[in-house]
């Protein structure tokens, strides 16, 4: 590990004021049949894809970026990975910088190159995954303290989800491992931070248990159903200072939010949830402003 001051990409929550994040955009994207979303896509055939329109979308998701205040850098896509674009699950940032995770599928593994140049170009990494598999879709870092990790025995697998947790705990972190179906992909499909407290989920399929924890955390839960949540509702990115992206088919979800006081910046995403991913799967914060 390097240490602490040599890098200069440092998250602590899901919720403070983003100012820095990864990006790849979707050059050859193409829906994959990876996940129970995409799957259920390609079953009903191909129709309305566009990869045109998937650029459009993605850029919308950039220029919303951009007038928010946030600075955007982006790795090189590479024809045969078509889910670079889905930087959440190559790399995960840190409160101590920025850990190289252990991708499951083989059609995503190549994508370390890039993360790792990245990194190497702009000070880091801080940690490699090396025990089991980390995907950073499962990986929630609430608030300082206070972290959530999912794990289905695939994309994370619990050794894996172990040796991230560890490295918190050793810090002085509550760390909840977390068990879940693979059916749902990762755990920012079911649950995500909006904001400071306040987080979207999927009470339907969350365990009971778990629920209990992050309320007696004082998390307060907007529930998002299971139809919604399989199109990605959940899927949104916290800006911090009240403000998240979020699809602008999630129409129940961004309501409940402004009902809540906050900015929903609401984007067409379709083309890409459609493959499996939204605006929390398409973005690695780098540098959050500290909680």
């Amino acid at each position: 590990m390097i240490t602490d001051a040599q890098s200069p990409w440092k998250v602590d929550s899901e919720t403070g004021r983003l100012r820095d994040i990864l990006l790849c955009r979707p050059e050859h994207y193409a829906w994959q049949p990876t996940n129970a979303v995409a799957l259920k896509t390609l079953a009903e055939g191909s129709r309305g894809f566009s990869l045109d329109g998937v650029k459009q979308q993605y850029e919308g998701m950039v220029t919303a970026l951009q007038e928010n205040g946030v600075t955007c850098h982006f790795i090189e896509p590479l024809a045969h990975l078509p889910y670079q674009v889905y930087t959440r699950d190559s790399s995960q940032t840190t409160p101590w910088g920025p850990v190289v995770t252990q991708l499951f599928r083989p059609q995503r593994r190549g994508e370390y190159a890039s993360i790792i140049r990245f990194y190497q170009e702009t000070g880091g990494p801080w940690a490699y995954s090396t025990q089991g598999t980390l995907e950073g879709g499962d990986i929630h870092i609430i608030r300082p303290g206070l972290a959530l990790i999912g794990h289905t025995g695939e994309r994370t697998d619990e050794a894996g989800a172990k040796q991230f947790a560890g490295w918190f705990e050793e810090r002085g972190w509550e760390v909840r491992l977390q068990p879940f179906a693979e059916h749902f992909l990762h755990l920012d499909l079911l649950f995500c931070m909006a904001a400071d407290n306040l987080a979207v989920a999927c009470l339907e399929v969350l365990d009971d248990d778990l629920v209990d924890w992050l309320r007696a955390h004082q998390i307060r839960l907007v529930p998002v159903s299971y139809k919604d949540a399989m199109q990605l509702a959940c899927n949104l990115l916290a800006l911090g200072d009240g403000k998240v992206i979020a699809a602008a088919h999630a129409t129940a979800m961004n309501a409940a939010l402004k009902a809540e006081g906050l900015e929903v910046i609401e984007l067409p995403l379709d083309m890409l949830t459609r493959g499996g991913g939204g605006a929390h799967c398409m973005t690695m914060p780098l540098r959050r402003d500290p909680l």
